[in-house]
């Protein structure tokens, strides 16, 4: 033939179907007539698209490598012309990278969605570990037609309308000459096939929604807010397709006592002022049970007490965290005769019937102004 294909394009004879494609779409941003209206370069445009409608169908290029013209009776065929009826979807292929659909007939059977359940657990769960009992609401695998969609004894076919192909082509004139656009078949929505009798129970979608009871293992050390993933247990897919993962979502309600810090537990002991002078030995109830805690003597408000390894598991490693108890003294507000005088006493045992003046943080006796003003007196 006059026409080399292989050098309109610029490929080897030996390239292959991705290195034609790549060349085509080159050559398609660089001679397109929106891009380019001269009339040489249209005439160029077209001869790089009929090289391309042949070297990219094999049949075709099978019958132009053999010294045949690939192209024989196309002018008078449907869908064809100056452009050689070239799918229009290639053009738009060239300017954005990628097919604008997927071409062919898609599959009925898919993968599921993931799902997600909120289970709530007390504090004690969340520390000792806990096993549940879970009521989901999921889809699952139809029992009457086990997801395959249709009734007993009954078959997919292939669609009269597209044959099988799962979309349509539609030929369109244009000042490119006549183009081809493809779109998903309407009858069989791009599955290539239809259900001529639907299973009763899921309509033909192979699944069904049903409640589930499913047991779970709360960890030790699990904190708010953690999900925990189940593989598989999620929503079964179109067609009785694989099953979606199930992420449960671990809520711990608040305690009356104890609130977490990482895997350290923080509560409050109010002290009376005698206890924190004089020392006392507490009971703490703990979430192991109840646990003695000395508190030393003299021990001054806000002080923190720390009770080690009765805090929450560490999830991923041995140990746990600890309980850190902080200390608030209370002062007496109601004094009686005898309990004023009693502290009237020890005031005077200890020598504390007056109280020093205020003075600054550092105990220098006067602000930064003051201490400057001295030296320079001094």
């Amino acid at each position: 033939m006059a026409t080399d294909y292989y050098t309109v394009l610029g490929v080897d004879r030996d390239a292959s179907t991705e290195q034609i494609k790549r060349a085509y779409r080159r050559l398609a941003r660089e001679l397109h007539p929106d891009v380019n209206p001269d009339p040489e370069t249209l005439d160029r445009f077209k001869a790089v698209t009929n090289a391309y409608e042949v070297l990219s169908d094999p049949r075709k290029r099978e019958v132009y490598d053999l010294g045949g013209d690939p192209l024989a009776g196309a002018s008078g065929g449907p869908g064809q012309g100056p452009m050689g009826g070239v799918n229009f979807t290639d053009i738009f292929d060239a300017f954005f990278g990628q097919q604008t659909a997927q071409r062919g007939p898609r599959s009925r059977v898919r993968r599921g969605q993931d799902a997600l359940v909120r289970v709530q657990v007390d504090l004690a769960a969340a520390v000792t570990g806990e096993r549940r009992t879970l009521q989901v609401d999921t889809a699952v695998v139809c029992p009457t037609c086990h997801g395959g969609g249709t009734s007993d004894g009954s078959a997919f076919v292939t669609c009269d309308v597209c044959a099988g192909r799962g979309e349509i082509s539609q030929v369109q004139r244009s000042f490119l000459g006549q183009v081809m656009t493809s779109r998903p078949c309407p009858r069989c929505r791009g599955y290539g096939t239809v259900n001529p009798r639907p299973c009763h129970e899921c309509a033909g979608d192979g699944r069904v929604r049903t409640r589930r009871s499913l047991t779970i293992d709360v960890p030790r050390g699990v904190a708010n807010g953690t999900r925990l993933q189940m593989v598989g247990e999620g929503e079964v897919g179109p067609g009785g397709g694989p099953a979606g993962d199930l992420y449960v979502e671990v809520q711990v309600r608040p305690h009356p006592v104890f609130t977490r810090d990482g895997d350290d537990l923080v509560c409050q002991l109010t002290l009376p002022m005698t206890a924190a002078a004089l020392g006392i030995t507490v009971q703490v109830e703990t979430l192991d049970g109840v646990v003695p805690l000395q508190v030393p003597a003299g021990t001054q408000p806000g002080a923190v007490l720390r009770m080690p390894g009765y805090g929450v598991p560490h999830l991923q490693r041995e140990g746990r965290g600890d309980i850190l108890v902080h200390c608030a003294v209370q002062t007496p507000t109601r004094l009686d005769e005898r309990q004023a005088a009693l502290l009237r006493e020890l005031a005077d045992l200890r020598g504390e019937q007056e109280v020093s003046a205020p003075r600054a943080e550092d105990g220098s006796g006067g602000g930064f102004f003051s201490r400057l003003r001295d030296r320079f007196v001094g």
